[in-house]
């Protein structure tokens, strides 16, 4: 796979009709959207027509989003959480369910499942890409009480290593949710072939996210990837509070199941359109930033960057440098315009979840919680702004800046 990006993608991108007044962050983030002239020309034409949400625009984004991710179906929705919840529902996780996911994600991979009312359980990840650790799940699947339900999390945009998960859903025949809110757009070789995030049969439902700092935007918004065409029809069900659509009559369409109000709107659709058209160019764009860090940042310790057969997506580029030196590293690097991220500290550590859990261990993920910083990374940031990432990093490292 190539996974060193495309200066000339970049540069296209770089040179797009952007709009009249572009606001330059004053702060760099670890994350910004991209927005030109043809994104605003897209939500314009939405607010001039006559459908603000329920219309075609919608189902164009879903049509472009599976030719996109090799999905035969994709079920646009109003947030990245809600596309985690409508798949669980779908899966028929509720009381009695138990969903094992990464100690390390987002808040949302697992609150998503105890909203439906299932138990959640925790696994350690691997020290470098920061992924599920799959000797250990492995180990609770042999267990006295496996889980009928996986998520895995691709976490930083790299894939886990699916050959062994899909080696292990057809030994223990589990259900399997990938939680792809940071991996439009990456790859990975199974099965003798290599297969976009979302496109692989045996997964039952990809996850994915919308918001602004991810690699495209809708604002807010989220999209459920599935093979399954009956499992399709009841989460478009499941997203407008259980109503059926098939059995429409004059005026009427019956409420069959519970639901909820997770429809993506129209304006939202025409965003995601026509950012779709640029993920080619974004990907290109984090990649060529990431393969510079990895180059210019050789004395830090670095990220899994795929490339044998897994092929990063770059959602984030992280280090892990000493505990001891985090914070005041962050806080060196805000001072200097530059405001960084921990991606994430442990969820069942998280105070709610601590209350209510019964417990485990996560070396692993609480290490990389002590010793993880995100680094800018996003398509419009400009060379020179990289340039002040690693010049700083680099003083700091060889003493150059006083901590």
């Amino acid at each position: 796979m190539n996974c060193a990006g495309s200066s000339q993608r970049r540069k296209r991108m770089l040179t797009r009709k952007l709009p009249d007044v572009v606001e330059t962050p004053a702060v760099l983030g670890y994350g910004h959207q991209f927005l030109d002239q043809d994104d605003i020309d897209a939500v314009v034409e939405v607010l001039r027509g006559e459908s603000l949400t329920q219309g075609e625009a919608v189902r164009r984004f879903e049509d472009r989003l599976a030719a996109v991710t090799g999905a035969p179906h994709a079920l646009a929705v109003a947030n990245g959480t809600l596309a985690l919840q409508l798949a669980y529902l779908a899966l028929d996780v509720g009381p009695g369910t138990r969903v094992v996911t990464t100690a390390n994600t987002f808040l949302a991979t697992a609150s998503s499942a105890i909203h439906c009312g299932a138990e959640v359980d925790f696994v350690d990840i691997e020290p470098r890409s920061a992924n599920l650790d799959i000797v250990e799940l492995e180990a609770v699947l042999a267990g006295p009480d496996p889980p009928e339900v996986v998520t895995v999390v691709h976490f930083a945009g790299l894939p886990c290593a699916m050959q062994r998960v899909l080696e292990l859903k057809r030994r223990h025949g589990f259900k399997l949710v990938e939680d792809a809110a940071h991996a439009l757009g990456a790859r990975y070789q199974a099965d003798g072939r290599t297969w976009c995030v979302g496109e692989h049969p045996e997964v039952d439902a990809t996850c994915l996210s919308f918001h602004p700092v991810k690699h495209i935007t809708t604002g807010e918004g989220g999209a459920v990837l599935t093979h399954d065409p009956e499992r399709a029809a009841r989460l478009r069900r499941l997203r407008e509070h259980g109503i059926d659509r098939e059995l429409q009559g004059l005026g009427y369409a019956p409420m069959v199941e519970l639901g909820l109000n997770a429809r993506m709107s129209d304006i939202q659709a025409a965003l995601g359109w026509s950012q779709l058209e640029k993920l080619p160019d974004f990907l290109a764009a984090r990649r060529e930033i990431a393969m510079r860090y990895l180059v210019e940042l050789r004395d830090f310790e670095l990220p899994d960057p795929g490339c044998e057969d897994r092929e990063h997506a770059w959602h984030l580029f992280f280090l892990h440098v000493d505990p001891g030196e985090r914070d005041r590293m962050m806080e060196a690097l805000l001072q200097a315009g530059i405001r960084t991220q921990v991606h994430y500290r442990p969820v069942p550590l998280q105070p709610w979840f601590r209350s209510r859990h019964r417990g485990g261990l996560w070396p692993e993920a609480e290490l990389h919680a002590a010793r993880a910083i995100s680094l800018p990374i996003y398509p419009s940031l400009a060379e020179e702004d990289q340039s002040r990432v690693i010049g700083f990093l680099n003083a700091w490292r060889h003493g150059g800046i006083a901590a």
